[in-house]
């Protein structure tokens, strides 16, 4: 397949230009026009770069890649060695951020959903088709500690629990993958019983424990895992790409 080809069929498969986001999305770094072997992952580190080197590959696709908006901007040190290796190496990279975690099958919130077994309702921004938080409903009641341990288990990660003052049954589920905790008052304001994200910060907890919500973070990496490698498997079954997804582990 050609650069080109693949580039458009993830543009059309992940539309990124529905949603304003923080860094450029489709192919961030040119490499072989000739794609033959993908490497999918989390980030675009140079730990995966070197992966993708040592099996062949000639694309990697990444949810977290380069040039955020106010980052520093020479391409000096990490940044220089990630993409000297890229471009010695004739490797393309593809980054989609917002686009990978929005997508209604094959995005970061609907592969978490269905390890969690939460049916999703809709956006958690009412009347937003493009919200990057979701929420949704167990098919049981559950208590506070139970979710804990399901969550911890399914992501293989010890999972953070501020309970909810009230300690009221968990039904209605909110969440955002990654760095989403500042949705968590959209998410109590509404009544949602928990929500879910990646990471929590100082003031997540007064907002769970005053707004009576549980709330849980179970890792901005652990919660991202999924979505790259859905979309790998999709390139493999619609398309015959080789695709292989690596997983540099994260502990945050």
């Amino acid at each position: 397949m050609k650069r080109k080809e693949l580039e458009q069929i993830l543009n059309d498969l992940l539309q990124p230009h529905l949603i304003k986001d923080f860094c450029p999305n489709g192919l961030q770094v040119q490499g072989s026009e000739e794609i033959s072997k993908i490497v999918s992952g989390v980030t675009a580190t140079e730990a995966l770069i070197d992966k993708a080197i040592e099996i062949g590959a000639d694309t990697i696709f990444v949810h977290h890649g380069y040039f955020w908006k106010n980052e520093h901007q020479p391409i000096t040190g990490m940044k220089y060695r990630r993409i000297q290796k890229l471009i010695a190496n004739n490797i393309n990279l593809f980054a989609y951020h917002l686009p990978l975690d929005i997508h209604p099958e094959l995005g970061n919130n609907a592969q978490l959903a269905k390890l969690l077994g939460i049916k999703p309702t809709g956006p958690l921004e009412l009347g937003n088709p493009t919200s990057v938080g979701v929420q949704g409903e167990l098919p049981f009641g559950i208590d506070g500690e139970s979710f804990k341990a399901l969550i911890s288990n399914k992501l293989d990660r010890e999972c953070l629990h501020i309970a909810a003052p009230s300690n009221k049954t968990i039904k209605t589920v909110a969440w955002c993958t990654g760095g989403g905790q500042g949705y968590i008052d959209l998410a109590a304001s509404q009544g949602i019983d928990a929500y879910i994200t990646g990471e929590a910060s100082e003031q997540t907890t007064h907002v769970a424990r005053e707004m009576d919500i549980h709330f849980f973070a179970a890792g901005h990496h652990a919660t991202e895992r999924y979505g790259a490698k859905a979309v790998g498997e999709h390139l493999v079954t619609e398309f015959g790409l080789d695709v292989t997804f690596i997983d540099i582990d994260n502990p945050v």
